[in-house]
């Protein structure tokens, strides 16, 4: 792929730490309020939720309250869990809101979250072979991936861990492909599995039992709302974690392409390497404000409801860099996500020995058709990283 020269690279990287310096000394009272108004939020409508589908079998309770226990925990996975998780709120000095401590509403117990997300994805973002949420081990994403006949049921297994995202999750360190290859065993995962076993007996017992039971006569209706609530905040989870990474555009790297690289090539393989979803306030909320992914994969730790304030700076960065901003709706987006499932479930398209990269008969990404046209004297050696 295409790259900057070392100059280039460090200096958009020095504005890009000026930036997050920045940000980070103006953080105070307003984002407290927010993350709190927020918890507020999350808790009121998992009461209202949960009050009203004891009351399940009148239909319009049951829309309500299943409606409800959706958004409550559509906010605590997205904008609460997976953003305090990260350290954005350790400021606070808040021992509720410490991000080494943070437990939330799903099936994947927190340390393995911060394992498997905030170190080994946010490290090595989209670099095969040391990013697993590339396919979470189970899809085939990009066309560097070799095909297998058991690839033809992408869009099935696609579909399944749609469903089951919280649990898809919660296995994500298990590594099941690397015990099907047998480079391990499951009992060299017992710490894990163990973990899992608790925190998964937790979830269910709570929502599929105690809850129920609680409602009596109506424990049927609790029970499926329940379920319902949790399969929506699953595909919920799912759009948009997939919109944020795997639309066409979105690059990926091998690991000899990152061997070397600096704080500013490491900013721009966050940049190539993600996507963001265009719309309102509303929306990016209820995304965990991984609506703006770009500035997500840049600035982890930064509180994410600051993302849409610098998206304009940052984007402003790409275009005077000529580096693409990859920003569209979710159905665009998402669509394209979809495509490309489906493409990859079959065999990769071979002409003159060389793998077909994208349909549409060109064989540059879009990235480096962009960089190219822009500066044609810039050489395609290796790929951007930190």
């Amino acid at each position: 792929m295409t790259i900057l020269n070392h100059e280039q690279t460090e200096q958009l990287g020095h504005e890009l730490d000026e930036l997050r310096n920045r940000v980070i000394a103006d953080l105070g009272d307003r984002d407290a309020r927010y993350i709190r108004n927020i918890i507020r939020t999350q808790r009121g409508t998992e009461i209202l939720g949960r009050a009203l589908l004891e009351l399940g079998f009148l239909p319009p309770a049951w829309l309500a309250g299943t409606a409800a226990l959706s958004l409550s925990k559509i906010l605590d996975n997205m904008e609460i869990g997976h953003n305090v998780m990260h350290g954005q709120y350790d400021w606070m000095k808040d021992p509720a809101l410490d991000s080494k401590r943070f437990e939330w509403d799903t099936a994947c117990p927190g340390d393995q979250w911060r394992h498997s997300h905030n170190y080994m994805h946010h490290t090595h973002t989209n670099v095969l072979g040391k990013d697993r949420d590339i396919g979470y081990g189970i899809l085939r994403m990009s066309e560097d991936q070799p095909w297998r006949p058991r690839d033809l049921g992408n869009p099935l297994y696609a579909a399944l861990l749609a469903l089951l995202f919280e649990w898809g999750v919660a296995v994500h360190d298990l590594e099941v492909e690397r015990i099907e290859a047998k480079e391990i065993t499951l009992s060299d995962k017992r710490d894990i599995l163990r973990a899992i076993w608790h925190k998964g007996r937790r979830q269910v017992l709570k929502d599929y039992v105690a809850f129920p039971l609680l409602a009596g006569p109506g424990a049927p209706f609790t029970f499926a709302g329940n379920l319902t609530a949790n399969l929506v905040r699953n595909v919920w989870a799912f759009m948009i974690i997939f919109c944020g990474h795997f639309p066409e555009g979105v690059e990926e790297f091998s690991e000899e392409e990152v061997e070397h690289e600096t704080r500013g090539d490491w900013y721009v393989r966050q940049m190539l390497g993600s996507a963001n979803l265009t719309g309102g306030r509303l929306f990016h909320i209820l995304s965990g404000n991984l609506s703006h992914q770009i500035e997500h994969h840049v600035f982890p730790d930064i509180p994410a409801h600051r993302y849409g304030e610098i998206a304009v700076e940052v984007r402003e960065i790409c275009e005077r860099y000529c580096l693409p901003y990859n920003a569209g709706p979710l159905h665009e987006q998402f669509g394209s996500v979809v495509k490309k499932i489906f493409r990859l479930a079959l065999p990769s398209r071979q002409r003159s020995g060389v793998p077909e990269q994208h349909a549409g008969g060109d064989d540059q990404r879009p990235a480096e058709r962009h960089l190219d046209e822009a500066q044609p004297q810039r050489h395609r050696e290796k790929a951007l990283a930190y």
